[in-house]
C-alpha cells in the first residue's frame, strides 16, 4: 500500500485523508492534540455529517499524530494542507506553514513526493523547487465546498495536478481510484497554471456571488421583487440557476483571501474586474448594514456567524462586516452562535438561549433563513430568497 502523510486536519486535509485511507495507509498530522485524539477515536473534529459518518463506519487505514518527522519518515507522498491566511501587510498569502512542512519533508524524507493542497500564490511551487533543488514538489488544488468536502472529493468535478511527471500521474490515480465517481476529468499542467486555475476559479465564483448580490441591492433600492428578477435571468441556460441566492457577501475560508491574492498577482497587469469583485463585496456588506440601521432598532440580533448550514466555520464570514457597521453605529448587538465558546465576539455579547435571543432582539439579522426563526418572522432581516419557499 502507498504510504501518505497529510499535514493539516482542516476541511481539505481531513477530507483528503479520509478519502485516501480507503486504499492507502494514511497518517494525518496536526498541531492540535485534541484533533489528533478525535481522529484516532474515529470522530470528526469538523462539523460535516457525511465526514463524521465516514470516519465512524468505514474501514480506513487512518491514524493521526502530532509527530511530523515520524509521519514523514517512510511516506511515499506528503500532502500539505495547512492554512495560508491572507496577510494584509504583505498583500500575499502567509505561506510559512507550508514552507515549514516542505522543509521538514525534504530534511526527513528526501525521496518523498510533496503535494501542496494549500492555496498558494502563483509562482510559489517554482520558488520552492528552486529553493530545495528538486522537482518533487507539485500543486494539486482543491475545489471543495464547506460542509460537503468529503462529497466533493468522492465526486470531484476535476482533478488538476500542476506537474506531468510519473509521480504526478500516480497521485492523480490515487485520488481518482478512491473516488466514487468515474470518468473524472484529469488535467496535468505547469505549476503556475495549476495555481492560476485555483485562484481564477474561486474569483469567478466570488464574481458570481457579487453579481447576484448587487442585483439584490438594486431590487431592494427600487422596491422590486428580487426573486422574480433572479428566476427570470437564471432560466437562461448560459447563466443557470446555481450560485444565485443573495447573501450578505462572500466569505469563509477561500473566496475572500483568494480574490485578494489574485488581485495582488495582477499588480502589474492592466485590469478592472478583479478589483471590482473585491470592492463589491465590501460595498454589499455596508449596504446590508445600512438597511438594518435604517430600521432604528435598539437591539440587533445576529443569528449565526457560520457561512452556511452544516458547517462550523465562521472565519471571515460576511456577517462580521455587517456586525461591525451596526456596532459602530452605537446599536446594541447580540450574537446567537452555538459553535462559539466565548461570551464576547467583536465586543458584542454572545447568547446561547435561543428564546431569550429572539425576545431581546428588535431586528434579527440572518444571512441564511432558518426554521428556528419561523415564530419571529416579522423580526427577521435576510436576503436568502431561495433557502425557504
Amino acid at each position: 500500500m502507498t504510504k501518505i502523510a497529510v499535514f493539516g486536519i482542516g476541511y481539505v486535509g481531513l477530507s483528503n485523508a479520509a478519502l485516501l485511507s480507503r486504499d492507502n495507509t494514511v497518517i494525518a498530522v496536526d498541531l492540535s492534540q485534541d484533533r489528533v485524539d478525535q481522529i484516532n477515536a474515529r470522530q470528526s473534529p469538523l462539523e460535516e455529517a457525511a465526514l463524521a459518518d465516514w470516519l465512524a463506519t468505514h474501514d480506513l487505514s487512518l491514524s493521526a499524530t502530532t509527530d511530523g518527522p515520524a509521519a514523514c519518515a517512510d511516506a511515499d507522498f506528503i500532502v500539505v494542507a495547512t492554512p495560508t491566511d491572507y496577510d494584509t501587510k504583505s498583500n500575499f498569502f502567509d505561506t510559512s506553514s507550508v514552507e515549514t512542512v516542505i522543509a521538514l519533508a525534504r530534511q526527513t524524507n528526501p525521496r518523498a513526493q510533496i503535494v501542496v493542497k494549500s492555496t498558494v500564490p502563483v509562482g510559489f511551487i517554482s520558488r520552492m523547487r528552486a529553493l530545495h533543488g528538486t522537482d518533487q514538489i507539485f500543486f494539486c488544488p482543491e475545489f471543495l465546498r464547506e460542509g460537503q468536502a468529503l462529497h466533493d472529493n468522492l465526486h470531484p468535478s476535476r482533478i488538476v495536478v500542476g506537474a506531468d511527471t510519473p509521480a504526478a500521474h500516480t497521485f492523480a490515480d490515487l485520488m481518482a481510484s478512491a473516488a466514487e465517481a468515474t470518468d473524472i476529468p484529469v488535467l496535468f499542467t505547469g505549476p503556475e497554471e495549476a495555481e492560476s486555475i485555483k485562484l481564477f476559479a474561486n474569483t469567478y465564483l466570488a464574481l458570481r456571488v457579487a453579481f447576484f448580490n448587487e442585483l439584490d441591492s438594486y431590487a431592494l433600492n427600487q422596491n422590486l421583487n428580487s426573486r422574480q428578477i433572479i428566476e427570470g435571468i437564471s432560466l437562461d441556460p448560459r447563466i443557470g440557476t446555481h450560485y444565485n441566492n443573495p447573501s450578505f457577501g462572500y466569505g469563509g475560508y477561500c473566496l475572500p483571501k483568494d480574490t485578494k491574492q489574485l488581485l495582488a498577482n495582477f499588480s502589474e497587469v492592466p485590469q478592472n474586474l478583479m478589483r471590482a469583485v473585491v470592492q463589491a463585496n465590501k460595498t454589499r456588506k455596508e449596504y446590508i448594514a445600512a438597511q438594518v440601521i435604517a430600521k432604528e432598532p435598539q437591539t440587533v440580533g445576529i443569528h449565526r456567524l457560520v457561512m452556511k448550514q452544516g458547517s462550523d466555520n465562521f472565519r471571515q464570514s460576511s456577517v462580521q462586516g455587517v456586525i461591525r457597521d451596526i456596532r459602530d453605529a452605537g446599536i446594541r448587538v447580540l450574537i446567537y452562535e452555538p459553535a462559539l465558546g466565548k461570551k464576547k465576539f467583536m465586543g458584542c455579547e454572545v447568547v446561547r438561549d435561543l428564546e431569550a435571543f429572539k425576545t431581546e432582539s428588535d431586528v434579527i439579522v440572518a444571512n441564511r433563513a432558518s426554521d428556528d426563526l419561523d415564530d419571529v418572522a416579522d423580526k427577521v432581516f435576510t436576503r436568502d430568497i431561495f433557502g425557504k419557499s
